[in-house]
């Protein structure tokens, strides 16, 4: 076998690995129910972010919704011109809701999978090397625990132009923390594992005992509190927008509500109100719902306990 062979050999096993794990992740959310309903509305929602804005019937904000007479329909119900009705400012609310969808998805999506990597590769490293390493990671840590994260958010929007991945980078810069505090307990357990332990006496590197034999048995972990990252991302982008320092440029579901909420007619139009609500409301419960598929195999004593 040629030396070039041979890297992709190597290649070709990992991902391979790669596919198996994800394979076996998918195959377990099918065998739970809620899990299942979970991905449904996700898969619905990821589709909904990435084809939003192209299926939407008109600009969400330059078209004016009008009558037949040319006068813009402002604050109307659901009709034939409107399924969803219009906003005070005669928007098709559809169109809004579908475009919002897209930032939602965009701060979700990397939002939850930042907060994810970050965490998890912080409580790996702490946890495996201890000492030193250890201190300072979880003094970093202890720091994010005392920083809160919306008025830290406010602060840091105050000073620049909100935008879409701003706003991402930030959402994952403050909540790592906790999955950072969980991955670290565990690895402090698993490295003491027969099966590390013989790793390391064979003379296998701290990086290979680390990602080979110690990362795959947290790696749950991980997956659990990148799900919910996600829904913490979500909900952060909303309440961001909702106070005034969402992406000025984008339409999304938080900044519906503020409109609404700004115009006075947040008891009055129910059908302005309640599209992003919803919206909002499904892709978080659908996320702890995945989330709560792991927490029973990483807490057994949930299960016990029903």
């Amino acid at each position: 076998m040629s030396t070039e062979t041979k890297p992709k050999g190597q290649l070709y096993k990992r991902l391979d690995r790669i596919r198996g794990i994800i394979r076996n992740q998918f195959e377990f959310l099918r065998q739970d129910r809620l899990a299942t309903i979970g991905v449904i509305f996700v898969a619905g929602f990821v589709f909904l972010g990435l084809f939003g804005p192209a299926l939407a019937p008109h600009d969400p904000i330059e078209h004016d919704v009008r009558n037949d007479d040319g006068q813009i329909l402002r604050l109307a119900e659901p009709s034939g011109e409107a399924v969803l009705g219009t906003t005070a400012f005669g928007k098709d609310v559809l169109s809004q809701f579908l475009a919002g969808a897209q930032p939602t998805l965009i701060v979700g999506l990397f939002g939850g999978i930042g907060t994810g990597a970050i965490g998890f590769l912080i409580g790996l490293v702490s946890g495996y090397y201890g000492g030193w390493v250890d201190e300072l990671l979880m003094r970093l840590t202890d720091l994010t625990f005392s920083l809160p994260f919306m008025p830290m958010a406010l602060l840091l929007l105050t000073f620049v132009t909100p935008n879409i991945w701003l706003m991402t980078a930030i959402i994952a810069g403050f909540l790592w923390k906790m999955p950072a505090r969980v991955v670290r307990s565990e690895v402090l357990s698993v490295r003491e594992r027969t099966f590390v332990k013989s790793a390391r006496a064979s003379g296998a590197s701290d990086l290979r005992t680390m990602l080979y034999h110690v990362a795959p048995n947290v790696l749950p972990i991980g997956f659990l509190y990148t799900a919910y990252g996600v829904a913490w991302a979500i909900a952060a982008q909303a309440s961001l927008a909702f106070l005034g320092f969402g992406d000025p440029t984008m339409t999304s579901w938080g900044r519906m509500l503020r409109q609404v909420f700004e115009s006075g007619n947040m008891r009055v139009a129910w059908w302005w109100v309640i599209p992003p609500a919803i919206g909002i409301a499904a892709i978080t419960t659908s996320v702890f719902l995945i989330g709560r598929a792991y927490e029973e195999v990483i807490n057994p004593e949930i299960q016990t306990e029903q």
